[in-house]
């Protein structure tokens, strides 16, 4: 009879405390509901937009250059008679010989040599033909300013940014607008941006757009239409 009396009062003791803590879990949950309502219709921040925005620049890579040094033989992938390496003789990081056959004997100078592997991200490898390939990142793009976000619908929008170039030393010697792609004639000066990364990366920033679209993980970017 006492061990009945003592069941009978821990039960009716442990049901407020599980009256409570069900409670405070439906507290909890419609608290959460009401927080993921709320995110789900507020509309994108400038903030959300910069790191988007950023990330997608960032995302091609810098714009890189490369070239070989050695004994290079024009082939459909290297043409050493072409501006690229005429352009670097001109700013000193080659030196440009002829060679036999139509090839061409290229050899780094010491002053080149210390410009290219100062720059972040350079890399060098050796060729199966025995020469070496250089690869020079020239300019990176960065985020100016977030100029616009406009709301398509509770789930869409469409961001307007302004980006430019931040050129390096290489990116300066390949600039479009420079005095040494300038000193190219006119063929030679769009063969120089249209095939080896010259561009103008002085110029005034660029203008352009972004759709995002709300996802389940947050802003992504949308298709384009």
């Amino acid at each position: 009879m006492f061990e009945a009396e003592v069941e009978l009062e821990r039960r009716s003791s442990f049901l407020p405390v599980l009256l409570l803590v069900c409670l405070v879990a439906a507290i909890a949950g419609m608290v959460t509901y009401v927080v993921f309502q709320v995110r789900s219709k507020t509309p994108l921040s400038a903030q959300e937009a910069n790191g988007i925005v950023t990330a997608a620049l960032q995302g091609p890579g810098p714009a890189v250059i490369h070239f070989r040094s050695g004994l290079v033989v024009s082939s459909v992938a290297e043409k050493p008679e072409d501006p690229n390496y005429r352009l670097l003789e001109k700013a000193g990081i080659v030196k440009l010989a002829k060679a036999p056959h139509g090839a061409e004997l290229i050899s780094v100078t010491t002053g080149g040599e210390k410009l290219v592997t100062a720059i972040p991200g350079f890399k060098k490898w050796k060729e199966a033909d025995g020469t070496f390939t250089y690869q020079v990142p020239l300019a990176q793009r960065q985020l100016v300013s977030i100029a616009d976000i406009s709301m398509n619908g509770v789930n869409n929008a469409i961001v307007q940014y302004t980006w430019k170039w931040v050129p390096n030393q290489m990116g300066d010697l390949f600039d479009a607008g420079g005095p040494m792609v300038k000193g190219f004639n006119l063929w030679d000066r769009q063969t120089l941006i249209n095939k080896y990364e010259a561009a103008f990366y002085h110029d005034s920033p660029t203008k352009s757009t972004l759709p995002l679209m709300r996802t389940d993980q947050g802003w992504k970017i949308g298709a384009i239409e």
